[in-house]
């Protein structure tokens, strides 16, 4: 038995890339799905609010109270449907609003000249009477 000498091939071998891309393109395209499908609620545990019908004992959710605005103008003065007002007057008028509409909010809508202290005692003198039911008014 002869050995045989093997003689070199005289092409350069090639390598085909056309497979490779096909494999990659699909690979890119399921971890495009799979992400898309963990963004949103599940990813991120949030319970959205879902629509609840009103009961008989319950309020109507479509009916909203209008909130007492209390204006604190330029000045320094305290402003109530477009009059002058003292705050013993405000102090008053708040506590008959919240007799009437006890769900009601008021609202301080101040200048934005005024220096934030000033609006600040304001908003803690309302807040003595009002609670948690006051807020600040911001553009």
């Amino acid at each position: 038995m002869g050995l045989r000498k093997r003689q070199p091939s005289s092409q350069i071998p090639e390598v085909n890339l056309v497979p490779m891309m096909d494999v990659l393109m699909t690979v890119l395209t399921f971890f495009i799905i799979i992400s898309m499908t963990l963004t949103g609620q599940q990813l991120l545990n949030v319970r959205l609010p879902q629509d609840v019908e009103a009961g008989e004992g319950e309020p109507d959710p479509t009916v909203q109270v209008e909130a007492l605005v209390v204006g604190l103008d330029q000045d320094g003065n305290l402003v109530m449907d477009n009059q002058t007002v003292a705050l013993n007057q405000v102090a008053q008028r708040m506590r008959e609003y919240f007799a009437e509409t006890p769900d009601g909010k008021v609202v301080l809508k101040a200048d934005r000249e005024l220096p934030y202290r000033t609006v600040s005692e304001l908003l803690t003198d309302l807040r003595s009477i009002g609670g948690n039911r006051v807020s600040l008014a911001v553009e």
